[in-house]
């Protein structure tokens, strides 16, 4: 059973280590989404297996007409909506099972934060999240893989208490002019 005090992994390594191919498409998103290591990518993709699973399983039980797996149902799509991962107007089990490892890396802080245009890269995005320059409302995050839900995207900022929040500093994001685009 384990030991309460020690948590288990909640990601499971590829089966075969030196696939070529995975191993391009793993540091082709390592790139793109500013990740640490392959490890965040494992994470994200046990995370999607999990609602894969979930949708499998409430699909089986649905076609048995059971109540509770229509609410089931229900939230689990209400909760992949927050997160911005599904469209209101498409979301079923289909939508679910055609979800992508790209669409939940897009929804992590740092990427976000990237997107936002409050930094230059995605890798500037997660250091200024671990050393605390951003905030979610009111609420320091330091979790650069924390996954942003729709509504707390407007709510994203500098720190009050950051040297960031000052317009001028030298690491902020310089806006782009609208005449030097066209030269």
């Amino acid at each position: 059973m384990g030991d309460p005090k020690f948590n288990r992994k909640t990601y499971e390594k590829p089966r075969r280590p030196w696939e070529k191919e995975r191993i391009e498409q793993e540091n082709k998103l390592l790139k793109e989404y500013g990740l640490k290591n392959k490890r965040e990518i494992w994470k994200t993709e046990s995370i999607l297996r999990n609602f894969r699973a979930q949708a499998r399983k409430l699909q089986a039980k649905i076609r048995y007409n059971d109540p509770q797996a229509n609410r089931e149902l229900k939230q689990l799509l209400d909760k992949l909506i927050s997160y911005g991962l599904l469209d209101e107007k498409t979301a079923n089990i289909d939508a679910i099972l055609a979800l992508n490892l790209e669409s939940l890396l897009a929804r992590r802080l740092e990427y976000v934060v990237y997107k936002l245009g409050m930094a230059n890269t995605v890798k500037q995005a997660r250091q200024f999240i671990t050393h605390g320059h951003i905030c979610i409302g009111e609420r320091v995050v330091s979790i650069p893989g924390y996954m942003v839900k729709k509504s707390e995207e407007p709510l994203i900022k500098f720190n009050e208490n950051s040297p960031l929040s000052n317009e001028l500093h030298p690491m902020r994001v310089k806006p782009k002019e609208e005449g030097s685009e066209a030269q």
